[in-house]
């Protein structure tokens, strides 16, 4: 008798936190919610965010409010997440590759933990020249580097940056000696790209495009599996370093505990935000992202694909962002 009433206890219980959950979702948002963009205002990561947060709020009659907490790699503004309440009040809007746990020996708290609801958009990067290097295709560029084992170097947004892990992808894999050069930020490593201080770097197709049609850039290929309609021209990296991949992505995340419930009203609404003419339009045409969105499973086994391929990249290279 005392097994069955512990056991009609136990699922009472496990009942009630159910209704309860269900409820709080169905109420969810009863209060302004703040999507914390770990890094400075006027970035892409923060432009997109914003645009997203105007179309949350107007579909749950709640503010959703963009709030700058930039800092030691994206760490701040996401550990502040990480201890906030699991109610979806305050999510995180983070820039990929989120590999924070490989690259930094201490954090305060675990990446891992964080729910993921959506891999909102991602964006491919272009491999790019400055003219004066001695090579029109990739294959020419890779037999110009073995020939002249570190003469070459690539720039980068700096240390454990989007360009640096995919630079060192390429050199491990297709067997090329090319030194790096990090930069604080895109702006001052393409303006030297530009003018030729550096001579190659990996950088968001977005961001290219305007130098490689003004001539400025050579590109040589893009990091995507196909041919880009934008530049059908344009061979993709992987037509002569097979299995070359690399994206770049923007991803929502709520604090480890958010209940399930939650977490799909929240995805929904941001794959619905992405799918609406503005943003769509935005990713197209002005940075050449593609729109992704999806459940949270889906973000969550996108983003865990993702990440293994760059925590190989970091074991093999030992890079560290400290």
């Amino acid at each position: 008798m005392r097994k069955f009433t512990l056991c009609g206890l136990l699922l009472s219980a496990a009942l009630a936190l159910e209704l309860g959950a269900q409820a709080q979702a169905q109420e969810y948002p009863a209060k302004p919610v703040r999507i914390i963009v770990p890094f400075a205002a006027g970035s892409t990561t923060d432009a997109l965010a914003r645009l997203i947060g105007e179309k949350l709020s107007a579909r749950w009659g709640q503010p959703a409010l963009v709030e700058n907490r930039p800092g030691a790699g994206g760490n701040i503004g996401a550990e502040a997440v990480f201890r906030s309440p699991p109610d979806g009040s305050m999510l995180l809007f983070m820039p990929g590759p989120f590999v924070q746990k490989s690259l930094y020996p201490k954090l305060n708290y675990n990446p891992e933990e964080l729910v993921p609801l959506s891999a909102a958009a991602r964006v491919y990067s272009v491999l790019v020249v400055n003219p004066k290097v001695p090579a029109q295709t990739l294959p020419e560029l890779i037999a110009y580097a073995k020939a002249n084992p570190d003469k070459l170097n690539y720039a980068s947004q700096g240390i454990a940056s989007a360009a640096h892990l995919t630079g060192e992808m390429f050199k491990g894999m297709a067997g090329v000696k090319i030194v790096h050069v990090p930069y604080k930020g895109n702006v001052p490593a393409l303006t030297d790209l530009v003018s030729g201080q550096v001579e190659m770097m990996f950088i968001n197709f977005g961001s290219a495009l305007p130098y490689i049609r003004s001539g400025k850039l050579r590109a040589l290929a893009i990091s995507s599996e196909k041919r880009n309609p934008l530049l059908p021209d344009l061979p993709t990296v992987s037509e002569t370093v097979p299995g070359f991949v690399s994206t770049n992505w923007f991803g929502m995340f709520a604090p480890p505990g958010t209940p399930p419930a939650i977490a799909n009203k929240i995805s929904a609404a941001t794959h619905e935000a992405l799918r609406t003419p503005e943003i769509a339009s935005w990713l197209s045409s002005t940075n050449a992202y593609v729109a992704v969105g999806g459940t949270p499973a889906e973000a969550a086994q996108f983003i865990r694909q993702d990440n293994d391929r760059w925590i190989k990249v970091i074991k093999a290279t030992g890079i560290t962002a400290e």
